[in-house]
């Protein structure tokens, strides 16, 4: 799946780094993962679940909290609630260039700040968590003797996940003063709450008060035989393919029109036939999709499919390039052009096929060509006629080819006539 790196500014103005991974496809909607305490959005848990849900067609944002990973800032200045207000911070970015965040997903200590955070960001309409403590206050045991000297001295040194962080009393105190339970209960989301009933660092009892304070819908998924970090990729793609499954019952027509114009993927990603709003019969519309450095998602009528350029000219290859798609219109129009003749003659056509190539040449090599300076475009054509003809119908037939209304449109003069398109605000 595609990843893009970016950066923006969080709670603290210090330059927050983040990963986008995206499908090959428009995203059907959009999500932020929180990662799990003194985590980073590189752990095997935030990226093999990020990943996972852009296979089922999400857009991921997943990024380090301040003073973790790749992003700015000291992580002694931090506490819970920075930790929420950048995941706001995340969110906003993802809104101001993509599309509003419809799913927050946050692994342990990323699924309380998760809870915390749901209610200040527009467009979430469901709230899933993994290994998520109860009370974020939970952690601090995790801070071991640590504790007494940060009661004592202010601050201490202590060693998580074998680095060592510096934790000030704020932060415990931060930790301790969280409302969590009001919080879930005024969620007014949708919650899935998944866990490892063998968690050894967040135990399964948080999962059931986590559930017991929230409202319906919610549901619960058990994680069996995982870990607390998901560290085995089956136990990841497992919670990310009940995540998108269950997500997709609640995600409304407005978080989709909000994510992109053109969300509604098609199920494959060359070609696709879709239900809504059409775009006029003899009309092909092209929009960027909003990720990549070209990509754009191309309309004809009921029809969509993905356009890109290669990545040797600096694209993600997603889909046909621009020049991919003018030899397919040749292409198509010779084996439908070639097949209605023969079908009108009865002759015994099995299968034509047509394997074309595009290049320039100089024009001072192209003995029929007009134009004597310069480079000119040449389309090579080979066509495959299968079945039981002869000579003469083989003849006749490649003949055809060359009538077919593309054919003709590239050797005729073609006007393009262009204008911009009335302002719509919104």
């Amino acid at each position: 799946m595609p990843t893009q790196k970016i950066e923006f500014s969080g709670s603290q103005q210090a330059l927050l780094a983040g990963r986008l991974d995206t499908p090959d496809q428009p995203p059907q909607a959009w999500a932020v993962f929180a990662h799990c305490f003194t985590c980073s959005k590189d752990s095997k848990a935030a990226a093999f679940i990020s990943r996972a849900l852009a296979r089922s067609g999400f857009g991921v944002l997943r990024f380090d909290f301040t003073g973790l990973g790749s992003s700015g800032g000291d992580f002694a200045n931090t506490h819970f609630s920075s930790n929420v207000d950048d995941l706001i911070a995340a969110a906003d970015w993802l809104r101001d260039n993509h599309g509003a965040p419809a799913l927050l997903i946050g692994h342990s200590l990323g699924g309380a700040a998760v809870l915390a955070a749901a209610g200040r960001i527009d467009g979430c309409e469901a709230v899933a968590t993994i290994g998520a403590p109860f009370d974020p206050a939970h952690v601090v045991h995790q801070l071991g003797q640590g504790v007494e000297k940060i009661k004592a001295e202010g601050e201490a040194t202590v060693q998580l996940a074998g680095r060592p962080f510096t934790v000030r009393q704020a932060f415990i105190d931060d930790l301790t003063s969280q409302k969590q339970t009001e919080r879930i209960h005024q969620l007014r989301r949708p919650l899935m709450v998944l866990h490892a009933p063998r968690d050894a660092t967040v135990g399964i009892d948080n999962a059931g008060q986590i559930f017991q304070a929230a409202l319906h819908p919610k549901s619960f998924v058990s994680l069996d035989g995982a870990d607390h970090l998901l560290s085995r990729p089956a136990d990841a793609q497992f919670a990310a393919d009940i995540i998108a499954a269950w997500a997709q019952r609640y995600l409304t027509d407005k978080t989709s029109a909000q994510a992109s114009e053109a969300n509604a993927a098609p199920a494959d990603v060359f070609s696709g036939v879709v239900d809504d709003a059409a775009v006029p019969d003899g009309a092909v519309q092209v929009v960027e999709r909003g990720t990549g450095q070209f990509t754009v998602d191309v309309r004809a009528g009921r029809h969509r499919w993905v356009s890109d350029e290669p990545a040797s000219v600096g694209g993600d290859d997603l889909g046909p390039g621009p020049y991919d798609l003018l030899t397919a219109a040749l292409g198509a129009c010779t084996v439908m052009t070639v097949r209605m003749f023969a079908r009108r003659k009865q002759w015994p056509l099995d299968k034509v096929s047509v394997t074309l190539t595009h290049g320039k040449i100089h024009a001072q090599d192209c003995v029929d060509c007009e134009t004597r300076d310069g480079m000119v475009d040449r389309i090579e054509r080979a066509i495959t006629l299968t079945g039981a003809l002869d000579a003469q119908q083989r003849q006749r037939l490649m003949e055809i080819a060359d009538k077919c209304p593309v054919h003709r449109s590239l050797h005729s003069e073609v006007q393009v006539v262009t204008r911009e398109a009335p302002f719509t605000a919104g």
